[in-house]
């Protein structure tokens, strides 16, 4: 992996970790007002970046790449909303390793298998050392909390979905990765805006009100932590770049330890200093 990539990966992690503490923070309200609102808050705050970004090269939509768009958004839309509802069900330093472990080990087996994509033997060890830690991390909490480990790996399925898909929508279709990542924002909030409208509408103030800044910051840090993984795919093959983004098991469980006392922290804490001996070894593959 180049450097740029890395460095790259290691912020996306950083980034990610913080907003889905953000989402565990607010997982007792509900999870589809809760998705929209945080879809909506992305759609505004990053508009002006994407009419410069059009202003500034001039890109311009096909239809083939709406159609790959259009499949990105909805494995992320199921992706955020099985999140959600499992962070309501169990722990973030059981639902985030879980989920976090589950979709690079796959999204990795299936580029290998199918992409053609061959990591040295360092990678592969790599790999390995993260999927071992992951299962440390996770070991003791599933069995006293089954649910939340069923939510994570349903939820790992779709990141290992959506990870391998858009490597493909950034890399072959040559889709901007700022414009997969907005265009996800608008198409996840245009989808669930319905069903929010609906039902849900007498919702809407009470969940912005009580969770505004967890929602503002989770639309902040979910696009910037995702569009700089997209840049990475360009830079480094999926095998690689989806085990190292999973650092942010690691910062994961500190911030689940110290902020949200979930205990057992020296011993999650070792366990992910392994993912952090796997990441070292992909990174030097």
């Amino acid at each position: 992996m180049s450097p740029w990539a890395l460095v790259l990966v290691l912020v996306a992690a950083v980034a990610h970790a913080t907003w889905n503490l953000l989402s565990k923070r607010a997982s007792q309200a509900d999870g589809l007002v809760f998705v929209w609102l945080v879809a909506v808050a992305a759609a505004v705050v990053w508009s002006p970046l994407f009419a410069g970004f059009l202003l500034v090269t001039g890109a311009r939509l096909t239809w083939r790449d709406l159609a790959v768009i259009g499949g990105s958004t909805a494995i992320h839309l199921c992706y955020f909303v099985l999140l959600q509802r499992g962070y309501g069900a169990g722990d973030l330093s059981v639902v985030y390793p879980v989920a976090r472990g589950t979709g690079p080990m796959l999204a990795s087996l299936v580029a290998v298998l199918f992409l053609g994509e061959r990591p040295s033997a360092a990678g592969v060890a790599g790999i390995a050392l993260v999927g071992v830690g992951v299962l440390l991390l996770s070991g003791n909490a599933a069995r006293g909390d089954l649910s939340g480990v069923l939510a994570g790996l349903v939820v790992g399925l779709f990141i290992a979905g959506y990870t391998v898909w858009d490597s493909r929508v950034v890399s072959a279709f040559a889709v901007a990765p700022l414009m997969l990542n907005y265009l996800g924002e608008v198409g996840r909030a245009l989808v669930l805006t319905p069903f929010v409208l609906g039902a849900r509408r007498r919702l809407i103030l009470p969940v912005w009100r009580q969770h505004r800044f967890g929602i503002l910051g989770a639309a902040v840090l979910a696009f910037v932590s995702y569009l700089l993984v997209l840049y990475a795919f360009t830079m480094a093959p999926v095998s690689v770049v989806a085990p190292a983004r999973e650092i942010s098991v690691l910062i994961a469980v500190v911030l689940g330890g110290r902020l949200l006392a979930e205990g057992d922290l020296p011993r999650r804490l070792l366990a992910a200093g392994v993912i952090l001996g796997g990441v070292v070894a992909i990174a030097l593959s």
